[in-house]
Parts: structure tokens; sequence; C-alpha cells
């Protein structure tokens, strides 16, 4: 595995002017009004912001999910802009991992099959799919129930069959849209110490999210308002751990 230190610091995402408009009959909507921004390698990105605020909307021009109406998107140093819709589905395949609330199983399928599912088109065998999709199940905790179907697994379990999913392929970017909303408090915690890890392991992760508790995890947070970015500053734990490490660096003195 690719440690932190060997990954370069270079821009993964990077947004110019991007607007999405929709028309409703005669009226136009600006669900997104000139998003400019850079993620890079690695960063833990939560993006806030109230009902309408354009968050969604980003996160499906960042899943490659939906097109912008204008303005430049580039993931991975490719101008996504100009992609056939083919491309753009091999990109979505192949470079974003996807986590959504409600978890998406195949509910007739297994936790391996669920989570060999994006392979399926890939070049490699039957085993070395199976090897793959076994290994990404037993990163996320679930090595011993690879077996079971999703009625046979608890809600954390499913998410973390989700995340699994999500991450088989070795995506550029996880992008999680509200992962914790159908979980209680415990096993949302549960959760969000896995997207920790995957962080500290090199993982590129961006989570849409209206908890603060969650978005606390991230080291980066952006408030959106009005299909704008209204905010983008260092998550409040982003800058304790800075503090905490300042202070150890004076030997504990104040």
């Amino acid at each position: 595995m690719q440690t932190i230190a060997a990954k370069a610091n270079k821009p993964v995402i990077r947004l110019q002017d991007v607007t999405r408009v929709y028309e409703v009959g005669v009226e136009r909507i600006h669900a997104l009004d000139g998003i400019s921004l850079a993620l890079r390698e690695n960063e833990y990105v939560a993006v806030m912001g109230a009902s309408g605020s354009g968050k969604s909307t980003l996160m499906n021009v960042l899943g490659c999910l939906d097109r912008a109406t204008s303005g430049y998107y580039e993931l991975d140093g490719q101008d996504t802009t100009r992609m056939s819709d083919a491309a753009l589905a091999r990109v979505r395949n192949e470079r974003i991992g996807f986590v959504f609330q409600s978890f998406e199983l195949l509910g007739q399928l297994s936790a391996l099959k669920n989570v060999e599912m994006p392979l399926i088109y890939s070049r490699n065998g039957w085993w070395s799919r199976r090897r793959r999709a076994d290994s990404v199940l037993e990163r996320v905790g679930l090595g011993e129930r690879v077996d079971h179907r999703p009625n046979q697994l608890s809600g954390g379990e499913k998410q973390r069959v989700a995340i699994a999913r999500a991450l088989v392929c070795e995506p550029s970017i996880l992008l999680a849209d509200e992962p914790t909303g159908n979980l209680d408090s415990k096993t949302s915690e549960g959760i969000m110490k896995l997207f920790d890890q995957l962080h500290r392991e090199g993982q590129t992760i961006v989570i849409v999210t209206h908890e603060e508790h969650v978005a606390h995890h991230a080291k980066r947070v952006i408030h959106m308002k009005d299909g704008r970015v209204y905010s983008d500053i260092p998550s409040n734990r982003n800058q304790a751990d800075k503090a905490k490490m300042q202070n150890d660096e004076r030997g504990g003195l104040s």
C-alpha cells in the first residue's frame, strides 16, 4: 500500500467557475454558482450546508453523475467536461468510490459478491477479483462476514460493505453522501473512525454531511450557501491537532 509520505501533494480535483443551472419552466435555478476549488491527494474534506445550498449537486458533479452547465472540472489531470458519456462511466467505475446513506447493496448477493460488482468489467480473472474483494472486506473489518447477505448484517456492517465496494477499484477519491445518516450514534462513530483510518492510509475523502460531529473528523470543512462556497477552512480538530503538536514541540510549556 502506498504511504502518505510517498504521495505527491498534487491536486486530484480542480474546479474553476463551475455552474449547474436547472430550468424549471421559465425559472432558472443556479444550484452551483461559480464554484472554484482544488482538492489535493489525501485531503479529508467535509462539505456542509443547509438543504438547497448546493452540496448534493456539488457531490454529483464531483462524482461525474451530473455535468456542469459551465466551467472546468479536472480529475487526475483530465478535463472531464470534454469526456463522452462512456468515458465518464469509466471514470466513475475506476477513479471514484461512492458511499451512500442508504447503502445501495443488492439484497440477493453476499457481502463478497456486492463488493465484487464494480470489478465485473475488469480484465482480471474471477479469482483475482475474488481475492481483491476479500482483501478489502478484511480491511474494513468484515473478514468473517463475507458470505452474509445484507439482511443478515447490521446497519454498520452494511455501511462497511458499501465502503469496501467503493474501495475495491482503488479510486483516486472516495465520495460519501451522508454516510452515517441511517445509523445510531455509536455505530456512526465506528464508521467515522474507519474513514479516519482510510485517510491515515492515504485515501482522499470528501464527505457531504449536515452533522457537525461528522464534519469534526475532517481536516478541512467547506460550507456552502446558495450554490457558492461560503467558507473553506481547516476543521476545529485540525487546528487543535496543530496546537497540540506545537505545544509538544515546546515541551508542553505554555
